[in-house]
Order: structure tokens, then C-alpha cells, then sequence
């Protein structure tokens, strides 16, 4: 999934800003915990010689796993540390796993979007770990090994008594979104069923900054805001004035995975998928999700190439 819309570019600049005092304080010390320094001490594993094993042949005598990510994303998937150059996240932290038990030193590089599939496809980058969703069309040109729920998250001020579960519990409400998303998509389909049903429509905002999405919902002005999940529980996690009041898969009724990212038939897929799962296992992806506030987005183990979204 390419990311929806940069929402928390203004909370991780805020957090990242200030007085020098502010940008050295222990983590326990910074809005909800979040460690964004460059000095991350990431979540580390042993190597298991049967899963490295299956690295091909020429990246084992390389001995480096070179991942790429986008690194100027948004909180907490893959942007940057406080020292403006750091590529930090969950991603990078789960890459660092899977590297871990291959026996492999990564070598996490930055790219935008649109090279990363190319830098994969080229063989540039042995694998992409950026918050891609399956999907059938992706498939003709990569393979892909999951490792975490594609969520859509319902958003409101802490104080408000909403839960939103179908489509009937947005019917009426102000809701803010990103034009063009796949949220988007979502809510006018359930915004049809709800006006075929005889309720009241739902009223669309949009906004292009982040900040202005937060504002809107702090002041009233929107009920609710629909994003990705990884973003809403970052912003829950360091801002702690709204909560997250449901969620839905990223493909609406499809069940829909992020996935790490090979180049199609390249024989690496079955170790990643084998890396990941061996720390689904051992608890220390479980770890990885906890830290970036995403346990709710876990897997119960990793899958080769499931159904993904349906081709255009």
C-alpha cells in the first residue's frame, strides 16, 4: 500500500523540534515513550542456520541484506530520526529481525515509492520492506512474504462516546479523509449503502496537512478522522487527546497484508517468510509492534504470496 497521505509529518517535526534539553531526554521522557533519536537499540535475534540456509547463494557470500524503505514516510512506518538522517520505524526494525536470522548484515537504504519497486524489480534492493500491501497485480512482478495487517483506523477526541463497527455508525457524522485513498474509497461506498438504507449522508472533509486534520478534530469542526492505522496509533500514542474507535481492513471487505518484497521467482522469498516467522515465534515481533503501538495489526505467521487485492 503506497502510503495514503503523510499525516503525522507535523507530529514527528514537533516532536523532533524544540530545546536541545527536549532532544537528548530519555525516551520515557518524550510524549508517550516514542524513542525517535537515532540511537534506536532495536529488538535483536540470533541467527538460525537452517533459515539461512535458504538465503541464495550470492547474497550469503555478500553477507549484507540490503532492504529498502521509504525513509521520509510517515510515523511510525519508516522516516527519519531526530538527527534528520537515521531511517527509523517499524519497518527498519523488522528488516533488522529478519537480517538478524539470516545471518546478515543490513543494509537499509532510502528510496521513494516509486524506485523502490524498481530498485526490487532490478535486483538493487534484495528486498522492500515500506508498508506494501499484496495485491494480484504486484504478484505478475514480485513475491511477497507478510508480516502485518493492512488497517484502516476510525479516529476521535478521547472524549467522545463513538464506536464504529459498519457502515450505519458514520451515517450523519462529519468525517475527515484524504482525497484519493483507499479510506476514501471505502467510506463513499459505505456513505451508498447508508443513503440506500434510508440514513443520513455522511459530510466529507478534506485537508492536505496533517496539522490541519488534527486541528479540525480537536476543535469539533470534523467527528471523525479515517486513516491508516499505523498513523493513528502513533499520533494516540505521543499526542494522548484522541483515540482509535475501530478498524477495517485496508481492502474494505477484502482482508488485505503488508508484506516484505522480492523480486518475483529470485529464490529469497521462502527465508524471509521462514526469518519472520521464526520471530513471530520467539516473541520479539511481538516486541517490534508493541514498541510502534501496532499489536493489534500482528499475524499470527507469516504467508508466500496470499490472495491479494483484487486487479483494478
Amino acid at each position: 500500500m503506497k502510503l495514503k497521505t503523510l499525516l503525522l509529518a507535523s507530529v514527528f517535526a514537533l516532536a523532533a523540534c524544540g530545546s536541545p534539553e527536549a532532544a537528548t531526554a530519555p525516551a520515557a521522557d518524550r510524549p508517550g515513550g516514542v524513542n525517535i533519536t537515532a540511537n534506536q537499540d532495536r529488538v535483536r535475534t540470533q541467527k538460525v542456520d537452517a533459515v539461512a540456509a535458504l538465503v541464495p547463494a550470492d547474497i550469503r557470500a555478500r553477507g549484507t541484506l540490503v532492504v529498502g524503505t521509504t525513509g521520509n514516510g510517515t510515523p511510525p512506518l519508516s522516516f527519519r530520526a531526530d538527527d534528520d538522517k537515521t531511517v527509523i520505524g517499524v519497518e527498519p526494525d523488522l528488516a533488522q529481525l529478519v537480517a538478524d536470522v539470516l545471518g546478515l548484515e543490513l543494509d537499509l537504504r532510502a528510496s521513494s515509492w516509486e524506485n523502490l519497486f524498481l530498485s526490487v524489480e532490478n535486483r538493487q534492493f534484495d528486498a522492500g520492506f515500506s508498508n506494501v500491501t499484496v495485491t494480484e497485480e504486484r504478484k505478475d512482478k514480485y513475491d511477497f512474504a507478510t508480516y502485518r495487517k493492512d488497517t484502516i483506523a476510525f479516529e476521535v477526541k478521547s472524549e467522545k462516546n463513538l464506536a464504529v463497527k459498519e457502515p450505519k455508525d458514520i451515517a450523519g457524522l462529519t468525517v475527515g479523509v484524504g482525497a484519493g485513498t483507499n479510506q476514501e474509497q471505502i467510506l463513499l461506498r459505505w456513505d451508498q449503502r447508508n443513503k440506500a438504507a434510508g440514513l443520513a449522508p455522511v459530510k466529507f472533509q478534506y485537508y492536505q496537512a496533517p496539522s490541519d486534520y488534527y486541528l479540525a478534530l480537536q476543535s469539533g469542526r470534523i467527528d471523525l478522522y479515517v486513516g491508516p492505522n499505523p498513523t493513528s496509533a502513533y499520533h494516540v500514542a505521543v499526542d494522548g487527546k484522541t483515540k482509535v474507535v475501530g478498524t477495517v481492513s485496508g481492502g474494505g471487505a477484502v482482508p488485505a497484508d503488508i508484506a516484505a518484497m522480492t523480486k518475483k521467482d529470485d529464490g529469497l522469498v521462502k527465508a524471509l517468510q521462514q526469518a519472520l516467522d521464526t520471530v513471530i515465534k520467539n516473541g520479539q515481533y511481538a516486541e517490534v509492534l508493541k514498541r510502534w503501538n501496532l499489536t493489534s495489526e500482528a499475524l499470527p505467521a507469516s504467508e508466500i504470496n496470499p490472495q491479494g487485492l483484487p486487479r483494478k
